[in-house]
């Protein structure tokens, strides 16, 4: 039996068991967010902001609780037949993944073309189907974490983990995209699917005791925040430790908020985190031209979180506008673009 197996029955519990994980992803997606909207607005100012140590103490759980919290409900799915699996888990990926690259290819070609000419550009959209274009990269490798993942479950679930963790461990540093963050980030997608049931336990275990919990989330805060000052984060297995740990501390803050039922609007940003992080780098480029061009606010870390709160934003509301229209293909797979034989109904980006 596989640990994994039993995340169905641990997923079923309470509304507040399942609104953490909405939480969860709704942080996630705003660090993410926040991260591309500060080092933009510091590498167009040529200099940093405040903002900039919120973007540092996040990097190293950001990621991983955002691959973790994705591996959560695998269990649920991952012994459906293959073309079901792959309809719900890497096409839907790779229509989104497609559909948006060409859609930023569209806004960034011209500058490709004046700097590298036509053949220049046309060779960075052709290469993006092998090395993700820009943002893109995390839609790009969350299908093949998801092949990956039904490709080995016959194998013992301890050696794919100690695999995934050495992997994390090692420096590879390859420059290409793919085999990297494969590196970096599987071990945590893995430990998403096989301990889903831990998990769920911690977040039933903090709400059950928001105090105790607390305390615990800031104690974290302090090791975390020695650790990413100090220097001593992106050391060998410290990096996995401190990923670990901030995706724990993670689901902990999330399961609180969902005790306590404030803060609705983050809830809400992770039911639609999928359709914010197709659609920031727009909204994001935008505001930071907008703002450093017209120095209508002089602070760089008070430009940043307006930036951020922009690009969160609007991919919202950009969504509630196209739903029913004919644009709605735009967060919303086509019939056309699915293979399972019984294609579901009204399955949106974040299926």
């Amino acid at each position: 039996m596989k640990i994994g197996d039993s995340a169905m029955a641990m997923s079923e519990g309470t509304k507040a068991r399942v609104d953490w994980v909405d939480y969860a992803k709704g942080f996630c997606i705003i660090m993410v967010v926040m991260m591309h909207s500060t080092l933009g607005v510091e590498k167009a100012a040529g200099a940093e902001g405040w903002m900039t140590h919120v973007v540092a103490f996040a990097k190293p759980f950001r990621m991983p609780d955002f691959f973790l919290i994705s591996g959560l409900f695998l269990a649920n799915v991952i012994d459906r037949d293959w073309r079901t699996y792959a309809d719900r888990k890497i096409v839907h990926f790779a229509y989104f993944y497609v559909l948006w690259l060409v859609i930023q290819f569209l806004f960034k070609a011209p500058g490709m073309v004046a700097d590298d000419g036509m053949a220049g550009a046309l060779r960075e959209f052709l290469l993006a189907f092998v090395d993700p274009f820009g943002t893109l990269w995390f839609i790009f490798l969350l299908p093949v974490f998801f092949a990956v993942t039904k490709l080995l479950r016959g194998v013992p679930w301890w050696i794919v983990w100690i695999a995934a963790a050495a992997l994390e461990t090692a420096p590879i540093e390859t420059g290409w995209v793919i085999p990297d963050e494969f590196a970096a980030r599987f071990v945590y997608f893995y430990t998403g699917y096989i301990f889903a049931p831990v998990i769920f336990r911690l977040a039933a275990s903090v709400i059950e005791r928001p105090w105790m919990a607390t305390a615990g989330l800031l104690a974290w805060a302090v090791v975390e925040a020695v650790a990413v000052f100090g220097g001593w984060s992106e050391l060998p297995l410290v990096s996995l430790a401190l990923g670990l740990a901030g995706a724990a501390a993670v689901v902990g803050f999330s399961a609180l908020l969902s005790k306590s039922h404030r803060l609705g609007w983050l809830r809400y940003c992770g039911q639609t985190s999928i359709v914010i992080y197709l659609a920031f780098f727009l909204p994001m480029a935008a505001t930071r031209a907008v703002l450093l061009k017209t120095g209508v606010v002089p602070d760089l870390g008070t430009v940043s979180l307006i930036v951020t709160a922009v690009a969160v934003v609007t991919p919202v509301l950009f969504h509630w506008l196209v739903r029913g229209t004919r644009f709605r293909f735009l967060f919303e797979r086509p019939r056309w673009a699915r293979i399972e034989e019984k294609p579901a109904r009204g399955l949106v980006a974040a299926e």
